[in-house]
């Protein structure tokens, strides 16, 4: 784009919009195989169920730390062709991808350790400019419906990639069973298949989507203010946080508690599957290779309910308003979440699924929404990131803290960890409810046309 933005977004066309989430597609795919596959790598790799939790600390403390930068420096980035966010995707994807191949072949706990805060420095680095990158190009008005299209896309990228396991070894016949300290070939072959799909996905919207060119004298500024170097950067950030809009802090309050569920249900559903469901002793009997398979499976139908739900979020929320379709959303996540430990026939855990996937698409679309309108033009990046902080905190403090628990507390019962993150997710839905103050005619801004 070669004229200078004029500051009226135009309203972008359903192909337009599709095509500036499709990266989400492809980055969802990374985190979604290293969420259903880091537990059993890793108790592949001899670690115990305690130890799991400081084993996943590198997506919260890579999130807590790379996003606010990486928003401060795309908000401040301006590139003729390639634009101010689309760079971080490219850069992002290409690092990451490369990281998803090596990662199936680790041979110590300490390798597959670090390739994970590889993959993570990079997918956060690929993911923060997305949230921005659709308040920047979208009105207010169009704003729900492309956050919708993210989580339609991640919910798309999800299912696929949560049930490659599966796929790799009913399909194909690649084993899911191997040797103690070795990773089965049906998990290599989805993370090579994860990696081409989340490079190419990316390249697809940096390719199709174009970004307007700052025009006010305000981004000029900033552009100046930056050159003062990273102690300049690191004071605008907690100015940021310490004048945060007063519905940004109650979302996230809202955000501290949705977050650990999620955790929870990513460190232990897998496992707890495996060896409360299908019963299996240990991670080379034969039972726990079919009952991890299978709870990936499962994995993939809460991915295809958050793809089906968005299509029809956009008109829930526009009906009931943003806060209460998010609180009733993740009421249906929690009630998923604690109904694991009830289930004796293991095709319920598809009905338990279709909650938490309900709660997924909001979770991924409903705060962005309430959010992009209160925070100023030319802070989005930054504010995007700073909100990032809500989500890893909770779960920095579950990686730190958690494993004393399963340990002394819960006895390393997998299943039990896994309710108290529906617990937490009924707190996070009451305080959506109560704290989040909605102007009455607000809900007609989620129109999806």
């Amino acid at each position: 784009m070669s004229t200078a933005y004029t500051g009226i977004k135009p309203r972008l066309s359903l192909v337009q919009i599709i095509n500036m989430s499709v990266g989400f597609f492809g980055i969802q795919f990374g985190w979604d195989l290293q969420r259903a596959n880091m537990g059993p790598i890793y108790e592949y790799l001899h670690a115990k169920a305690d130890a799991i939790p400081i084993l996943f600390l590198a997506a919260p403390l890579t999130g807590l730390i790379i996003q606010p930068i990486i928003g401060y420096m795309s908000d401040r980035t301006w590139h003729p062709r390639w634009g101010r966010r689309r760079p971080y995707f490219f850069i992002g994807a290409l690092l990451s991808s490369i990281a998803l191949i090596f990662m199936p072949h680790s041979s110590e706990l300490w390798m597959a350790a670090g390739l994970l805060w590889i993959l993570d420095t990079f997918g956060n680095v690929a993911m923060e400019p997305f949230r921005a990158f659709v308040a920047d190009k979208l009105s207010e008005e169009q704003r729900t419906q492309g956050f919708v299209m993210q989580s339609l896309m991640i919910g798309l990228g999800g299912s696929i990639a949560n049930a490659l396991p599966w796929m790799m070894s009913n399909w194909f016949h690649i084993s899911n069973t191997a040797a103690s300290g070795v990773i089965p070939g049906n998990v290599k072959w989805s993370f090579y298949i994860g990696a081409f799909f989340f490079l190419a996905a990316v390249l697809y919207t940096v390719f199709t989507s174009k970004e307007y060119p700052p025009s006010d004298i305000g981004y000029k500024a900033k552009v100046k203010e930056s050159n003062k170097g990273f102690g300049g950067g690191v004071r605008e950030i907690f100015h940021s946080i310490a004048h945060m809009p007063k519905r940004m802090r109650a979302l996230a309050l809202v955000q501290f508690f949705t977050w650990p569920g999620l955790f929870l249900m990513w460190f232990y559903y897998t496992t707890a599957v495996a060896r409360n469901v299908f019963h299996a002793t240990s991670e080379t009997d034969p039972i726990y290779g079919e009952g991890k398979d299978f709870a990936s499976l499962t994995l993939t139908s809460y991915s295809v309910v958050t793809f089906l739900f968005a299509f029809i979020l956009p008109f829930i929320a526009k009906k009931l308003g943003r806060k209460l379709t998010h609180s009733l959303c993740l009421l249906c996540g929690a009630i998923g979440l604690i109904s694991v430990a009830f289930i004796h026939n293991k095709y319920m855990l598809y009905v338990s699924m279709a909650g938490v996937g309900i709660a997924w698409s909001s979770i991924l679309s409903m705060p962005y929404a309430m959010l992009s309108g209160v925070l100023p033009e030319d802070k989005v990046g930054v504010y995007m990131g700073i909100f990032n902080f809500f989500i890893v905190l909770p779960e920095i403090i579950a990686s730190l803290g958690f494993g004393w628990i399963m340990k002394n507390l819960l006895n390393n019962n997998r299943l039990t960890a896994v309710e108290i993150g529906g617990v937490l997710m009924i707190i996070a839905a009451v305080l959506c409810f109560l704290l989040i103050k909605e102007k009455p005619l607000e809900s007609l801004s989620t129109s999806s046309t």
